[in-house]
């Protein structure tokens, strides 16, 4: 991945640079919102330009006066998506016409030394044109208006820009056996501190404002031989009080990431305690197939008394969650997260594991005699199940098929014990697993 070269999107907040990476990823990676300030992360996605592969960066909007500690860390992410890519896309506003904060980052981008391009943007219908003749006083070699909304133009001035990079070796495909993680949780939890603790740098925007993430962001990290890609995804409040477009956009982009995970570190506020919304969303994590490691954040701050209540508050509520790996960590003093990663390697593998169906058959066959299946009912007439045989037919999660005469009458308590006996023979903990029940006739 770091061997394609980067082209970078920037210019001000709101003249659609998001809009326009989003054109050039082919699908709705940013969220795209008239509010200025929307993307506060670098989004990077892969796109054919021509005959070339190169990486497209979303970005922040530049402001040289940025009005609080937010928008400076923002700045500050910004400025080094500049520093890291090797070609600069600058995005001016063709409706709002040459400004001075235009001519300001013209100024800074030359600095830079890289190939540049300017991308007159918002010239939707061809009586637009005239827009863009104020905009050559900028300099740049390569111009054009364009509609990022439509397309118009995006693609040529790119594929110019691009031919000014030097030729970059393909990248290698990702290792085998890469793990995919999610980190998920409610706004403010930590987990943008966490992966920068995971990754060994300030990566993502670190701030005690709720909500500063709001796109999912993928990081690829090489530690002892293994590969991870970490996901860091916007904090998930209950749905009713998603009461903004970007953030009911960027909790069903959390929602997605989760779906493509292997791993999913849940995080816990500590100090603030297990809530519904926490529950929630351990349940939506085990529903889309992921495995999960509940990481109890912010241990730093928690009280003797405080730890007593929580103790009793998981043991109450995560019942149904108690195969699952439990860490108490600190993303801030860095207590605990040497643990992390051995334990996603261990889920990682667990989740993707095949059980071979000579071993499923004889747990099988011996679940059964240890404990048989209430006898099915028809009408008056009753007669006694029979279980076959049993396959395992996907993994993330792992699935398992028993046949058997009359999957219909087979009680939720019978299907809760073959879970659990798969569990004590096999292991699986901190995995979700499906047992599938299929008609078999009986010869």
């Amino acid at each position: 991945m770091s061997q394609l070269p980067i082209v970078a999107i920037v210019g001000r907040p709101n003249v659609g640079k998001s809009t326009l990476f989003n054109r050039y990823a082919r699908r709705r990676r940013a969220i795209v919102e008239n509010v200025p300030g929307m993307t506060r992360d670098r989004l990077v996605e892969e796109a054919e330009v021509g005959d070339r592969r190169v990486l497209i960066v979303d970005t922040a909007g530049l402001d040289a006066e940025p009005e609080s500690a937010v928008d400076a860390a923002v700045q500050g992410q910004a400025r080094a998506a500049l520093e890291q890519a090797d070609a600069l896309l600058f995005v001016v506003d063709g409706q709002a016409g040459l400004l001075p904060q235009d001519a300001e980052l013209a100024r800074l981008l030359r600095r830079t030394r890289k190939p540049l391009a300017l991308a007159v943007n918002k010239i939707d219908v061809p009586a637009h044109a005239v827009r863009t003749a104020e905009f050559h006083a900028l300099g740049f070699d390569h111009l054009a208006g364009v509609s990022a909304e439509h397309g118009t133009g995006a693609w040529d001035l790119l594929e110019a820009l691009v031919a000014e990079l030097p030729e970059m070796p393909e990248p290698e495909p990702q290792p085998e056996g890469t793990i995919r993680v999610a980190i998920v949780g409610r706004p403010n939890a930590g987990k943008s501190s966490l992966l920068n603790q995971l990754v060994g740098e300030e990566r993502v925007v670190v701030s005690e404002v709720p909500g500063t993430t709001r796109d999912a962001i993928d990081i690829s990290v090489e530690r002892d031989g293994s590969h991870f890609v970490f996901v860091d995804t916007a904090g998930l409040r209950r749905s009713a009080r998603r009461d903004r477009l970007g953030e009911r956009t960027s909790a069903l982009m959390a929602i997605r990431a989760v779906e493509r995970a292997d791993v999913a570190l849940v995080l816990i506020d500590a100090a603030d305690g297990f809530g519904d919304q926490d529950a929630r969303i351990l349940s939506m994590v085990r529903d889309r197939g992921c495995a999960a490691v509940i990481v109890l954040n912010k241990w730093d701050l928690v009280t003797e008394e405080g730890e007593a209540h929580l103790s009793n508050e998981l043991d109450r509520r995560l019942k149904s969650f108690s195969h699952h790996p439990l860490l108490r960590v600190s993303a801030k003093t860095g207590r605990g997260i040497r643990r992390l990663l051995p334990t996603v390697l261990h889920l990682g593998k667990e989740v993707r594991r095949r059980i071979p169906t000579s071993e499923l058959n004889r747990w099988l066959a011996d679940s059964v005699a240890r404990h048989e299946p209430a006898m099915a009912q028809r009408g008056t007439r009753r007669r006694p199940l029979k279980f076959f045989y049993a396959t395992q037919p996907a993994v993330r999660p792992p699935t398992f098929i028993l046949f058997c005469t009359d999957p219909d009458s087979i009680q939720d308590s019978y299907k809760r014990f073959l879970e659990n006996r798969l569990r004590e023979t096999f292991g699986f903990d901190g995995v979700p697993i499906r047992v599938r029940l299929r008609a078999r006739r009986e010869e």
